[in-house]
């Protein structure tokens, strides 16, 4: 009897033991340290001239989004502040050439939030005038994928994280809702054409709507579903709440977030694909970051209890956490494409770190 005691006191010891020291990765120091590691990592690569992609590329303009968050979480605020300048004026606040193509002005959601800091005109004079355009524009054309649609739609489930935020922080930062209002009109357009109602899930484009993994299941890529989960918390971030469909959004978030949970793997992560992760079984790190980031603001602003998403969160923390290198490179990040292909120890790149940075600056908000 008296061994039987011992014996389940020790298992209840080595279980709230367990418990202390994965919150432990959930403190405020650890999540910071780990966001300025990998932050300077990532800056020294620009400065050593290894990032190859120009300035105003889509896969930079996420990494941005992800060193505002760091800029906001630490007190240390002044290299983030040099670096993001710096990118600012090499790109003289420009977005890139193709002009009502999202993935190009996915950086304008860095200068807007600059710009909301700094206050200088300069920062948003140029995107800005193209949002009128973007206001202005029918948007009258089927998504179905032709040459260059993506171009001149949304056509693909990507552009919610590039596009939609963009606006909507020039609503914020200059108080007119024109903009979030046409960010409204075309999230729902792209949503009614690309999200799965019965899979709570958006297909990549309409090239995956027959397409079929190897276990028969639909085409669901992570880090696509990714990238609307965190387009979802950025438009919610910047829209009244008495907004006409916000409502919308929530119940969208909602239900993204649960069948998202639905599908983490043991190991902490979500894999390429999201229902077939044994064709793909490394982790994948961004897709991973992006549910941390989306999952923890749904607590933080009481859209999803804690009881339920806080251990998701731990997990994916902790596989995120796993994945880095010694010297604050982040592994296991899915290259540049736009399906599941597998992902290993040495792949890295920058939207991978940005989903990482914003996944960290929600978890240093959480009251554990």
């Amino acid at each position: 009897m008296i061994k039987r005691t011992v014996v389940t006191a020790m298992l209840c010891w080595a279980a709230l033991l367990a418990k202390t020291q994965d919150l432990s990765l959930l403190r405020r120091d650890s999540v910071l340290s780990l966001m300025r590691k990998v932050a300077r990592w990532q800056m020294n690569e620009f400065a050593e001239g290894r990032v190859l992609k120009s300035k105003t590329e889509w896969e930079n303009g996420a990494l941005y989004t992800g060193i505002v968050a760091l800029m906001h979480t630490d007190t240390e605020k002044q290299p983030y502040r040099d670096f993001l300048y710096g990118i600012g004026e090499d790109n003289n606040w420009n977005t890139g050439k193709i002009r009502l193509f999202a993935d190009d002005y996915c950086v304008a959601q860095m200068y807007t939030q600059l710009y909301m800091d700094y206050s200088e005109p300069k920062m948003i004079a140029r995107w800005r005038a193209l949002a009128d355009t973007i206001v202005e524009h029918a948007f009258s054309e089927s998504l179905a994928v032709v040459p260059n649609i993506n171009h001149r739609e949304w056509a693909w489930c990507d552009a919610l994280f590039m596009g939609p935020p963009a606006l909507a922080y020039l609503s914020t930062a200059v108080g007119d809702l024109r903009y979030i209002k046409k960010a409204d009109s075309l999230w729902w357009k792209t949503s009614a054409y690309l999200y799965d109602k019965e899979e709570r899930l958006f297909y990549r484009d309409s090239r995956f709507f027959d397409q079929r993994e190897k276990n028969g299941r639909k085409v669901f890529w992570s880090r696509g579903n990714g990238w609307v989960m965190g387009g979802l918390v950025r438009m919610m971030d910047n829209m009244p709440k008495n907004f006409k469909n916000r409502k919308r959004y929530e119940r969208q978030f909602k239900e993204m977030a649960a069948r998202i949970a639905s599908l983490q793997q043991p190991d902490g992560s979500w894999h390429a694909s999201l229902l077939d992760p044994g064709s793909f079984p490394e982790k994948e790190t961004s897709g991973t970051g992006f549910y941390a980031y989306a999952l923890c603001w749904g607590m933080n602003h009481q859209l999803l209890p804690k009881k339920k998403f806080l251990p998701v969160v731990e997990k994916a923390w902790a596989a995120i956490k796993s994945a880095l290198h010694p010297d604050g490179k982040l592994g296991f990040v899915q290259n540049v494409g736009d399906k599941p292909v597998g992902a290993g120890y040495e792949s890295s790149n920058v939207y991978g770190v940005g989903a990482l940075l914003l996944a960290g600056s929600e978890i240093y908000k959480l009251k554990l």
